[in-house]
């Protein structure tokens, strides 16, 4: 059989997506094959009796106007690029928390008003917070001039060390370093450790001593520049967008059609098996799947097996979708929280709970009168292997732990229990299936004492198959898969002799 595309993407998760439309619109074609009959994956939106629930992330980087030409406002960026629209509406405050001994803050886009917040509670250490936050600014100013691109592309990488040397240089020493340890130079409270910590983990599902300074440059100073923007309608709009340019220059969606093996031909991926039988080919393939899900599943061939040692293993979660009663959200109430009862649990299993209510900035996603609550834990699959999906016994369990949650809620908002009118609950399983995720994990997390290089980038062992989404540098989140979804594109495009526009 011919080559049926010149790319084939697997999934259309945020990351496939983005390099899939950015190779379509640079005449590369492309097809996408979703298992699911919607796009976004984790990043999709769901509705339910008139509710509209997002089915994963809620907080939302790189919608930025800011003129600057670095790699902070990919959204922006994207899609101008595209041709499309997303509206969003700015959210004044990232994330409020909620921690042990009455420390409650919020991390508000007003950089000043945060970092004053944080030396009213430790006067006593307020220069070591200035510097410490001063690095991570400093991170961003470098990174906020450079443009996106491959590490794994020389091209790119001689271009950009050759146009901002000093900053390359300065980038390429950070790399090393990390956020714990760098806040360790200045800071000594321990309760401000444990706020530093959590500052990372809500994000990045780890401590700070395992998270790269380069990553929370990102993600913690671009909270004051760029700032969260929520897209309206729900998290799925930003799929949805990406769709509507992908094919409007002539790329193909293929939905309800799940990809069950890679082929691989003497050492070189040449195209996919789809779960119908049929085999299509093209000249490179890109996975959106986790690291393991691609080459321990989907490549056969044992050589390239992936052990799960290598990496540590982001965990899965237990998701509450709940349509409330629009009084229980009183005036003045934050879109996102973070509740942490007792700093020894806040990183074991449902020891923190996530919380947001978009519908404070979007009142459309619900009916009038009345508010969507999405509430989700970290799990895994091992707590509910015991339970036959579908049974009551399933059920109940949910139920249980579900209430739970709630209950445990009611200390940031009173009333929760009394006003649920629609609950929608989910498993580690249900990520599984519907995501085709390992273990319904989110993807490879670097252990401690491994740095950003060792991340799985977008090459990989077999020969024109690259690798996009979580699993890949940068890691988690919206805007770290969209810059890998960036990066790919522009490698696979240059190996094709039909290199990309820096955004």
């Amino acid at each position: 059989m011919g080559e049926q595309a010149e790319v084939i993407v697997i999934g259309a998760g945020i990351g496939g997506l983005t390099a899939a439309a950015l190779l379509q619109e640079r005449g590369i074609q492309t097809v996408i094959f979703e298992k699911n009959g919607f796009p976004g994956g984790s990043c999709a939106s769901f509705t339910r009796n008139g509710y509209t629930f997002d089915a994963g992330a809620s907080v939302f980087y790189g919608f930025s106007e800011d003129g600057r030409s670095g790699t902070l406002n990919l959204h922006t960026r994207i899609f101008r690029r595209l041709g499309i629209e997303v509206e969003t509406v700015p959210d004044p405050v990232q994330i409020h928390y909620h921690l042990p001994n009455g420390f409650n803050v919020a991390a508000s886009y007003d950089r000043r008003m945060f970092l004053d917040a944080l030396a009213e509670r430790f006067p006593d250490e307020k220069d070591g917070i200035e510097q410490f936050y001063r690095e991570l600014e400093d991170v961003f100013d470098i990174l906020s001039s450079l443009p996106a691109g491959s590490l794994e592309d020389i091209a790119h990488l001689t271009s950009v060390g050759g146009r901002y040397p000093l900053k390359t240089v300065m980038l390429s020493l950070k790399t090393f370093r990390s956020m714990g340890r760098t806040a360790r130079k200045y800071i000594r409270d321990e309760e401000l450790l444990h706020f530093i910590d959590i500052e990372s983990y809500s994000w990045a599902l780890q401590d700070a001593v395992s998270t790269p300074l380069v990553n929370a440059g990102i993600c913690l100073a671009d909270r004051h520049h760029g700032g969260i923007n929520y897209p309206l309608g729900g998290s799925g709009s930003i799929p949805a967008a990406l769709v509507r340019g992908f094919e409007k220059f002539g790329g193909t969606v293929r939905y309800r059609e799940e990809v069950t093996g890679i082929v691989v031909e003497n050492g070189e991926a040449r195209g996919v098996r789809l779960s119908s039988g049929e085999v299509v080919f093209a000249r490179a393939v890109i996975t959106n799947a986790t690291v393991w899900d691609t080459f321990n599943r989907m490549v056969s061939d044992s050589r390239y097996r992936v052990p799960e040692e290598r990496f540590l293993r982001a965990p899965s979660w237990f998701q509450m979708f709940l349509g409330v009663d629009g009084r229980v959200i009183p005036p003045g109430f934050n879109v996102h929280h973070v509740l942490i009862e007792d700093w020894k649990t806040y990183d074991t299993l449902g020891g923190t709970i996530y919380f947001s209510a978009p519908t404070i900035l979007d009142p459309s996603l619900a009916p009038p009168g009345k508010h969507v609550v999405h509430a989700f834990v970290t799990s895994e699959t091992t707590q509910w292997d015991g339970y036959a999906r579908g049974s009551d016994t399933y059920r109940q369990a949910k139920e249980r732990y579900a209430d739970s949650i709630i209950a445990r809620t009611e200390k940031i908002l009173p009333g929760l229990a009394g006003a649920v009118e629609l609950k929608v609950l989910a498993t580690p399983q249900t990520h599984e299936r519907y995501l085709n995720r390992w273990k319904g994990s989110y993807g490879a997390l670097l252990k401690p004492g491994q740095n950003i290089l060792q991340k799985p980038q977008n090459m990989t062992r077999v020969k024109n198959l690259f690798a996009t989404g979580d699993s890949t540098f940068p890691g988690q989140g919206v805007i770290a898969v969209t810059y890998s979804g960036v990066s790919c594109a522009s490698l696979v495009a240059r190996k094709m002799g039909t290199p990309l526009d820096y955004l």
